[in-house]
C-alpha cells in the first residue's frame, strides 16, 4: 500500500514536474533546492500563459530541472492539464537528444520520449519555417548557454527570435544560469566584418548575460521585432558559478562533459580552430589540452607556468586523440587544470599562451586560410592572429580590447535581471 500510494503522489507530482524523475518505480532522490529555473517558475507560477495554446519549444536534452526531468518531457505532460498541447519542438545544434558531433547535419525526427514532430535548426536551415510556425500559438525557449559567444544556441535564438516575429507568433524564453556567473567579461567585441553563426552580433567572447538576458538584449538593440517574455530564474545573482547552483550537470552538447569544459571552451575552443593545434577534442577531457606534435611539452608547461595566469595551472603530459584532426598521433601537450574557476580568465589566458607559442617556436602555430576563416570568425576579428603573426606581445593585444568591453558593458546594463 505505502508503495502505491508513492506512486500516485509522484504521478501527480510530474504533472507540473515539481518532483524527481519517475520510471519503473525508481524515483531520483535529489533534494529539492532554492534556486528556481526559468521553467520552474512558469510551470509554478505563470501556467496561465500556456492555458489552451498550441506550444513549440526549442530546447534540447541539458534543459532539465533539478531533478534531472527535461523540459521536452516537462512540457508535453503540463500542456494537457491546462488545455494546452505541445505540437512542435525545435533542435539546435547537436540536436534533440545531444547525440550529433559539433558541425554535423541535425534532421527532422519524430522525438521518441514524447511522440512530437522534431524540426531542426541545424540542417538546411537555422530558423523555423512559416508552414512550422503556423500552427502554433506560443514558442518557449528553454536552452542551456554556457557563456560564450561562439557556442551557437544564442545565434539559434536570435534566428527563431526573428522568424517568430515575422509569424506574429509570441515567445517566452525560461531563463538558466549562466555557467561562468555574470561579472566577467572577457574580449574580443565581434567586430562587424566578423559576424557569423559562431558570433552572431558585436558581443564580447565572454559575455557574462544569462540567455535570457541575451534575448531581451538582442530583440531591443537589434530590432528584432518579436513579441517577447522572459521569464527569470529566483535566487541566482551574477556571482555564482555552476558550483554555486547546485544543479547536475548535463552535456549540452558532445564536447561539454563538465561544467569545466564549459569553462575551458574559451580557451581550447578558440585555440583548437588554428590550423595545427589540438585542443583536445578526441580525448576525454576536450578543451583541457593544448598540444601539436612540435610542441615540448615540458618547456611548455614551464614557460606558461611563469606567466603566472590566474587561476590556471598547466602540466606536461602527452595525449593521443582517438578521434577527430589529430586522431592516433601523439602530441606533446599540457593540461589546463582550473585551480580557482572564480578568477580564471581563459580568453585572455588563450592569446596569451598563442603570444608564447610563437615566442618559444616561432613561426610554428598556422591558421587556416581566407579571410573569414574559422579561426576569426570565432574570436571576432582578424586583429588577434596579425598580431600573433606579427610577434607583439599579449598585454598589448589585450588592452585593445578594453574600449569596447567598457562600452559593452554599459549597453548591456539595462537588460540585466539579477543583482550581483
Amino acid at each position: 500500500m505505502a508503495r502505491a500510494s508513492r506512486t500516485w503522489t509522484i504521478g501527480l507530482a510530474l504533472a507540473w514536474g515539481l518532483l524527481g524523475w519517475y520510471d519503473s518505480g525508481v524515483v531520483a532522490a535529489v533534494p529539492a533546492r532554492s534556486l528556481q529555473l526559468g521553467i520552474d517558475v512558469l510551470l509554478t507560477q505563470g501556467r496561465e500563459q500556456l492555458r489552451g495554446k498550441r506550444v513549440g519549444l526549442v530546447t534540447n536534452q541539458a534543459a532539465v530541472d533539478a531533478h534531472l526531468q527535461a523540459t521536452a518531457d516537462r512540457l508535453a505532460m503540463a500542456l494537457p492539464t491546462v488545455g494546452g498541447r505541445l505540437v512542435a519542438l525545435f533542435a539546435p545544434e547537436h540536436g534533440l537528444r545531444g547525440d550529433r558531433p559539433a558541425g554535423q547535419t541535425v534532421p527532422d525526427e519524430v522525438d521518441p520520449g514524447t511522440g512530437v514532430p522534431v524540426y531542426s535548426l541545424y540542417g538546411s536551415t537555422r530558423e523555423p519555417s512559416p508552414a512550422q510556425l503556423a500552427g502554433l500559438d506560443l514558442l518557449v525557449i528553454d536552452l542551456p548557454d554556457i557563456g560564450w559567444r561562439h557556442y551557437t544556441y544564442i545565434s539559434t535564438m536570435v534566428y527563431v527570435l526573428r522568424a517568430a516575429a515575422k509569424a506574429h507568433v509570441p515567445v517566452v524564453v525560461t531563463d538558466r544560469p549562466n555557467p561562468l556567473g555574470g561579472l566577467v567579461l572577457e574580449g574580443p567585441v565581434a567586430e562587424p566584418d566578423f559576424l557569423s553563426f559562431v558570433g552572431i552580433y558585436p558581443i564580447p567572447l565572454r559575455h557574462g548575460m544569462t540567455i535570457g538576458e541575451l534575448a531581451r538584449f538582442f530583440n531591443q538593440e537589434y530590432r528584432l521585432g518579436a513579441d517577447l517574455t522572459v521569464i527569470p530564474m529566483q535566487g541566482w545573482s551574477r556571482s555564482m558559478l555552476w558550483s554555486d547552483t547546485g544543479l547536475p550537470w548535463v552535456a549540452p552538447s558532445p564536447q561539454i562533459p563538465t561544467p569545466e569544459a564549459a569553462l575551458l571552451f574559451g580557451l581550447g575552443g578558440v585555440l583548437g580552430e588554428t590550423a595545427n593545434l589540438s585542443d583536445g577534442v578526441g580525448t576525454a577531457q576536450p578543451f583541457s589540452y593544448l598540444g601539436a606534435e612540435w610542441i615540448d611539452p615540458f618547456r611548455l608547461a614551464t614557460a606558461a607556468n611563469r606567466l603566472e595566469l590566474p587561476g590556471l595551472y598547466f602540466r606536461p603530459t602527452y595525449i593521443v586523440p582517438s578521434g577527430y584532426r589529430f586522431a592516433g598521433r601523439r602530441l606533446g601537450a599540457v593540461q589546463v587544470h582550473v585551480v580557482d574557476a572564480t578568477v580564471a580568465r581563459p580568453a585572455a589566458a588563450g592569446i596569451q599562451l598563442l603570444a608564447l607559442l610563437q615566442q618559444l617556436w616561432p613561426g610554428r602555430v598556422q591558421f587556416p586560410a581566407g579571410q573569414r576563416n574559422m579561426f576569426d570568425l570565432v574570436v571576432g576579428t582578424d586583429r588577434i592572429r596579425r598580431s600573433i603573426l606579427e610577434g607583439r606581445p599579449a598585454t598589448a593585444i589585450l588592452q585593445e580590447d578594453e574600449p569596447a568591453l567598457s562600452d559593452f558593458a554599459r549597453r548591456r546594463q539595462p537588460y540585466l535581471l539579477y543583482p550581483r
